[in-house]
Order: structure tokens, then sequence, then C-alpha cells
């Protein structure tokens, strides 16, 4: 045997684990459609009330899939759509309608709303304890305090995917370092606090943040939710790290793709999630969650 012959050949790049959201929101939903059935023997029947506005075709997707989402599960569903030159006032009636029908449990409007729309009035028209989408100041405020009640979806849906990831290793968030990239109070804020009520040290990073890759070096966990396709390079990614991918973005060629360098990152990471089949399911998983959890807590019988 040669002296080159006994050195052994460079181990290939491993890959990372990939989370598999589309599995685990399965999961939750099948967990769900349970707990929905017994509900239902005792007379109670969860009710989830959407509002679609307008005709964005992204809009129109996420909502027949959460319709869909529904009738799985066994929640009552109503759906109300909208015409593009709907009024504030007429969609803030509609909300008044909803709030006062002891049947509605959880009332979602679909967002973005068309320019003209006073998204803010919207979604603080809703009352707290029907706001399943999390958004308004009540539930944002609750949070803040360490006393959740209903929580936006999609970091719930990441702090979920995060639990259900680590239980067989014993990983947790726990005294981890977190980059949350992304202020939105859709995602970003409710996100850091959620890390934080998991115990780790969270750094928020936006776009006005010097040096965003320093930063995302220095995470154990990453969840990028910027909205900007690929700002995530995958030599940002500290070996090891736990990466999250909020973002989704169609490509010219059609395929989705995320907020992170997936094909990169997924080299140094310990694991990631795919885009599409990571975030997005988990998502609408979360929403039946708390249209369940909405309806349970309406009616005295806990979360």
């Amino acid at each position: 045997m040669t002296e080159f012959a006994a050195i052994a050949a460079p181990a290939a790049p491993r890959s990372a684990e990939l989370i598999d959201g589309k599995a685990m929101a399965a999961t939750i939903r099948g967990e769900l459609r349970e707990t929905v059935a017994k509900l239902a023997a005792n007379g109670t029947h969860p009710g989830l009330a959407v509002a679609l506005v307008g005709e964005d075709p992204a809009s129109a997707v996420y909502v027949g899939g959460k319709i869909r989402a529904c009738k799985e599960i066994g929640i009552r569903s109503i759906e109300a759509r909208l015409p593009a030159d709907t009024t504030t006032a007429q969609l803030l009636e509609l909300i008044d309608q909803w709030n006062a029908d002891d049947n509605v449990d959880g009332i979602l409007v679909q967002l973005p709303l068309p320019r003209g729309l006073d998204t803010q009035a919207v979604v603080e028209r809703i009352l707290p304890s029907k706001d399943v989408d999390g958004f308004g100041a009540d539930n944002l405020g609750r949070l803040a305090q360490g006393r959740p009640r209903l929580v936006a979806c999609t970091p719930w849906g990441v702090m979920e995917m995060l639990k259900r990831w680590g239980q067989p290793s014993g990983w947790t968030p726990a005294g981890k370092r977190a980059v949350v990239i992304g202020r939105s109070i859709t995602v970003g804020r409710p996100m850091a606090l959620l890390l934080l009520s998991a115990d780790a040290t969270v750094t928020i990073c936006h776009s006005r943040t010097p040096d965003l890759a320093s930063a995302v070096r220095q995470a154990e966990i990453v969840v990028a939710a910027a909205g900007q396709r690929h700002l995530v390079q995958g030599d940002w990614i500290a070996k090891g790290a736990v990466v999250i991918d909020v973002g989704i973005h169609r490509g010219e060629d059609g395929k989705l793709t995320g907020d992170v360098d997936f094909a990169t990152a997924s080299q140094r990471a310990r694991a990631i999630t795919p885009v599409p089949g990571g975030v997005g399911p988990m998502t609408i998983a979360m929403l039946m969650a708390n249209t369940v959890s909405a309806c349970r807590q309406r009616r005295g019988q806990g979360v």
C-alpha cells in the first residue's frame, strides 16, 4: 500500500436533517380531529369565520387551504368573499356580526387587504377572544407579558416544530443564541417573544442591521422571516445551527424557495426546514389549533 493510498478520501459534506413541517402538521391535524370529535360529542362545535377581500390569487389559495383544513378536522367554517371595492366600514360591519355570533369562535381576515382599507382598524375590531391570527394588540400584549392566549400562527408553528423535532434528543431552545431576521408583528416580533419565553437569548435583525452576516454566524437558532429570497447565505450559518426558513418566493422557473439559500445552508446546519413543506403547513395547523383553543376558552373549558 502506498503512502497516498493510506490517506482516506475526504468525507462528503453532510446534509442537515430536514424538519418536516408537512408531516408534523398532519400529526397535529390528527390530534385536533380527535379533540374536535370529543367536543362535538358534548355538543360543542368550534367555528371559524374567514373573510377574503379582493381577488389576490395567493390569498385565495391560502384561504382555500384553511377551509379544507377546517373540513378535515371537523371545524365549522364560514367563508365571506368580498369584492375589492369593499369599504373599511363594510368590512367592520361584517366583523361586528361575527363578533356577536356565538357560533363563531375564531375570526380571520386574510391579509394583505386591498389598498385603501384600514388594516389596523380591521385587526383591532376583532374580539381578542376570537383573534385566532393573534395580531391584535391585546393578544400581542399578553404574549409580551408572558401570558399568551391566542398566538400568531406562524411563530407558534415554528415553536411547535422546534419542540417536536427536539424531543427525541432532548434538544430545546433554552440557553441557545437565537437570531430572528424580521420584525413584523405577524412573525418577527412574536417569534422573538416566544423564543425569549423558551429561555433563548434572542437578537432581532432587520433591514437596518449592520453586518447581518456576523450576527447570523453567532446564532445556534436562525429564524429567517425577512421576505427576501436567499438573503441568508450558507456560509453565514454556524456549524450545527438549527435553521427555520419562514420565507416563500416563487422563482422565474416556478419553483418555490425561501429566505435561506437552502443548498449551501443545509451543508452546515444541524437541521433545516425545507421550502415548501416546512413552516407553511404548520401555520395552517396552528390556526386550527387556535380556533379549537378559542372555542374551549370561550366556553370555560381551558385550552
